[in-house]
């Protein structure tokens, strides 16, 4: 797993921050899931989660490891998703063999909000990987709030999608004019095929007249050819300071002598970028 004993944090989460009755609720439906093997009885209860748990009061997170807290912090989580997910958890550690598919099947039956909590905390679940098929199916959709719970501060597509899934999900953010510095993994994933793809995006782009956010050249950095030279040479010819900045972190990590040559030309960005004044931090939205 990804985070280490997630139930038991989980369930220390739930402790401070439910009251009794529902953590008596929540316990008999989990037992009955289990010992019914009830499918019905789990999407029920995972929906019915949304009108029993309160998300009014302080949400208390300070029994649980740094990693996980944060984690839920950086996915703005609340309690009443996490005890979706420690219901999910709980199955699956009884019988992951039955109730794997089911969970799998979720995305069919549940809410944008319900949908949106699976994708986000998916990396809790036991072997997350069995999954995959519902978090890459989550990226063809045009509803906002669950794209950007894929595809945003999520390690699961950095861990878990091959090339291609992974460059859709990059290319749509764009598409949608999500925040592509949201993204986890851009250097780590990047790659030859999404260099090309960029260009040619940009170019669609141009043509149209149309902006594109400077961040979106990330990816292209350590993949500079003759042709991405010359759109790094646009980008410096820019009226955009942004575009001059994110040509020029490209150039300067690239390691190409042919970058650094093209980079001459602009002492104040080479300083600038030796210093850490333009970094693709700053470039954040």
């Amino acid at each position: 797993m990804y985070f280490k004993d997630t139930s038991i944090q989980l369930s220390k989460i739930i402790e401070s921050n439910v009251d009794s009755i529902v953590k008596n609720w929540l316990a008999e439906k989990i037992d009955t899931v289990i010992s019914e093997k009830s499918v019905k009885t789990l999407y029920l209860t995972y929906s019915l989660i949304g009108s029993k748990v309160d998300l009014q009061g302080e949400f208390n997170i300070d029994a649980v490891q740094d990693d996980l807290k944060e984690y839920i912090l950086l996915q703005n989580g609340n309690i009443r998703q996490l005890t979706r997910m420690y219901l999910l958890i709980n199955v699956l550690e009884a019988d992951e063999v039955f109730f794997s598919p089911k969970i799998a099947n979720i995305i069919q039956v549940a809410d944008t909000s319900e949908l949106e909590t699976f994708l986000k905390f998916l990396i809790l679940l036991p072997n997350p990987e069995k999954y995959k098929t519902a978090a890459v199916d989550s990226l063809r959709t045009n509803i906002s709030i669950v794209f950007n719970a894929i595809a945003f501060n999520n390690p699961y597509p950095g861990k878990y999608f091959d090339e291609s899934q992974w460059n859709q999900m990059y290319l749509k953010t764009a598409f949608m004019q999500g925040d592509l510095s949201a993204i986890k993994d851009i250097d780590k994933r990047a790659n030859k095929d999404l260099a090309r793809i960029i260009s040619d995006y940009a170019h669609e782009r141009w043509a149209a007249s149309r902006d594109i956010d400077p961040y979106f050249w990330r990816p292209v950095t350590k993949f500079l050819n003759n042709d991405l030279l010359k759109d790094m040479q646009r980008l410096l010819q820019s009226e955009n300071a942004a575009e001059n900045e994110a040509a020029a972190l490209c150039l300067f990590n690239s390691g190409l002598k042919e970058g650094q040559e093209i980079l001459k030309a602009h002492p104040e960005l080479i300083e600038n970028v030796k210093n850490k004044t333009i970094s693709w931090n700053s470039l954040k939205r």
